[in-house]
């Protein structure tokens, strides 16, 4: 019988006849640049026979292939030397799918697997870095519990925002271990609401329940569609590849990135991708964090201030590049490439044809049989017949005078007109209706494929230019606008937004005594991209360290009635920084009904010193003083 199991090292991978058919496309390309001398983790490939014999064996694994997989375990043990689930030198996995062609995110992937509350302690010992090892398992619980016990993964990145803000700060890494430590807590007590089990700490389960889910997620609902759209037939099955972890999340020697070998918009001849520094793989593409380019000219082009990685990781980058040209004249076609860099040491993760637009295929078919990396023939072949129709995409009339709402990255040429909608399922049923529509979301996922198919545009408000609906919209040939960080999206009200303005109100000195600093309310919109695109106007008081366009102390205070007390959604407020004035455009009559029907708000203090204080005060413009007189004090003590 033949090997179920392959090692990326074994020799009889290289007796198989179609390598990508029988250990999927991600396990041939690893076992291809490990016989290439690149860096690859050590790790073994479970074969898409095996998805098979799960699907038959009603969707589990047998005792006789859960015994290869620990055997292949102890050969990555024995490669890395570490123990899975040692308490002095723990190996961590990476479980990811590898069907025979590239789905990109359409099925699961489990990072730093082997973590629990034993091992994580093993590992910050072991590093001699508390804050990295309590960051992967955070990680781990959090991706775990999405793609495993099935927890909704915005419940996560929900407990990450609202303690981040109230801790003032802008991005994951602004946190330490100890705030880790306490969304570890959360998180857990998460899975315990959610599914009313505890995490589970036995490293062999974790192992076993990743393999079980990569295996399903084949026949997940957005990968079913996938298929379906790209004709895959359904019996291929996809392989999984258990892999001993590397990490770009362990300091600023350390990064990860996605990069394509030429620009897959253009077609151009020259490196286009982005990474992040001190980051894991998901943080890329997931458009959490914003990403920067690889390349020096890639950043000059985009205007970007953030430092490349051939500027900031010279060394690596110089290595990469060598990998790039080896990869691309080794499969003869553009690639699309995923790395890690730990410690300054460069791991290849994955390689892959690249997708691209119909222009850029075209482009790269006629440059390549020129470079003589292929032939003619080859390079009509190339050319997909049904992606010729996309050359003829509409384009915007350059002479028209437009209202630009608001910008982004050109993650897919073309342009688009519809409907907004914010859901890919009312993409779907207008679709059907035979209205045009754009998809608008704060980031696409792999369930957004049916709406990303039939929406005429896609727009993100986060991601770069290789995050998943940069890539998606790519390979179908739709136009998308991706990182649009000036908008504001709203599912409930169904609305986005570009030039917001947000008030808050009864924080002056009647309303809000003591008088609260706006910080991490404005760190949270400059932390965004916003500081330059929504305004925040408040009765209350700034700090020092604000950034971002803010007026503060505004009178009369809400505690007065003042108007900022009546604003209501959707009111229309024009500020001219130069002049110094501040316009609410509504109608008197208009705001006088709602000034008869304003009540007050009452605050906490119905005694001690802060009423005393709040009986007295006089205009925080005029000073804020408190002598009896306050109230009239005539003296001006605001900059204006």
């Amino acid at each position: 019988m033949k090997k179920l199991i392959l090692n990326f090292n074994s020799k009889d991978s290289k007796k198989i006849k179609n390598p990508k058919n029988f250990l999927g496309g991600k396990g041939a390309n690893l076992s291809e640049m490990g016989r290439m001398g690149l860096p690859v983790p050590p790790g073994f490939t479970i074969s898409t026979k095996v998805c098979e014999i799960f699907y038959k064996d009603k969707k589990r694994l047998n005792k006789s292939l859960i015994s290869q997989i620990k055997k292949e375990l102890k050969l990555i043990e024995k490669d890395v030397s570490k123990k899975f689930g040692d308490l002095k030198n723990p190996l961590l996995l990476s479980v990811r799918s590898g069907a025979r062609v590239s789905m990109p995110g359409m099925m699961d992937t489990i990072l730093n697997l082997g973590l629990n509350d034993k091992t994580v302690e093993s590992l910050k010992k072991k590093t001699s870095n508390g804050r990295f090892a309590k960051d992967s398992y955070r990680r781990f619980i959090q991706m775990y519990s999405n793609v495993v016990l099935g927890v909704e993964g915005h419940l996560f990145e929900e407990l990450i925002d609202n303690y981040k803000l109230t801790k003032g700060v802008l991005l994951d890494t602004d946190l330490d271990e100890s705030d880790w430590d306490g969304l570890i807590t959360n998180f857990k007590d998460l899975v315990k609401k959610e599914k009313k089990i505890n995490f589970p700490q036995d490293v062999k389960e974790q192992l076993l329940g990743a393999v079980n889910a990569v295996f399903l997620s084949w026949d997940s609902q957005r990968a079913k569609t996938y298929r379906k759209l790209n004709q895959i037939p359904d019996h291929w099955g996809t392989a999984v590849n258990v892999q001993a972890m590397v990490f770009g999340n362990m300091g600023n020697d350390c990064s990860t990135g996605v990069a394509f070998t030429r620009n897959p918009s253009t077609g151009d001849n020259s490196f286009f991708g982005e990474f992040l520094i001190n980051a894991q793989g998901e943080d890329v593409v997931a458009g959490t964090r914003t990403p920067q380019y690889i390349t020096k000219k890639a950043k000059q082009e985009s205007g970007s201030k953030d430092p490349s990685m051939e500027e900031a990781m010279p060394k690596v980058y110089k290595e990469l590049a060598k990998v790039f040209l080896k990869l691309e004249k080794h499969y003869k076609d553009m690639q699309d490439i995923e790395f890690t860099v730990e410690n300054n040491k460069l791991w290849m993760l994955q390689t892959r044809s690249g997708k691209r637009t119909a222009k850029s295929s075209v482009k790269i078919a006629v440059d390549m049989e020129r470079e003589k990396l292929i032939t003619k023939k080859e390079a009509v072949l190339r050319v997909q017949p049904n992606s010729l129709d996309t050359l003829l995409h509409p384009t915007l009339d350059e002479t028209a005078n437009l209202e630009v709402i608001a910008k982004g990255l050109p993650a897919s040429p073309g342009a688009a007109s519809g409907k907004v909608v914010f859901t890919s399922d009312e993409a779907e049923r207008l679709n059907g209706m035979m209205q045009n529509t754009i998809l608008v979301r704060v980031e696409t996922s792999p369930e957004d494929i049916n709406g990303m198919h039939a929406a005429k545009g896609i727009l993100t408000a986060r991601g770069g230019m290789t995050s998943h609906a940069a890539v998606v919209a790519r390979g179908m040939g739709r136009p998308c606008v991706s990182g649009s960080s000036e908008i504001t999206i709203d599912y409930d009200l169904k609305q986005f937004k570009a030039g917001d303005v947000i008030i808050i109100r009864y924080e002056g000195p009647k309303g809000g005594p003591g008088m609260r600093e706006m910080l991490s309310t404005t760190a949270a919109i400059y932390g965004q991209g916003n500081g330059d695109k929504v305004a925040l106007i408040t009765d209350g008081r700034f700090s020092g360290a604000t950034r971002g366009f803010c007026i503060g102390h505004v009178g009369p205070e809400a505690a007065d009635g003042g108007p900022i007390a009546l604003i209501e959604d959707g009111d229309i407020i024009r500020i001219d920084a130069e002049k110094g004035t501040l316009d609410l455009l509504v109608e008197d009559s208009v705001m006088a009904e709602r000034h008869k029907n304003w009540q007050g708000k009452e605050t906490d203090f119905t005694s001690g010193t802060l009423w005393k204080y709040a009986q007295s005060v006089g205009p925080a413009r005029k000073g804020a003083v408190t002598h009896p007189g306050g109230a009239k004090e005539k003296r001006q003590f605001a900059d204006v």
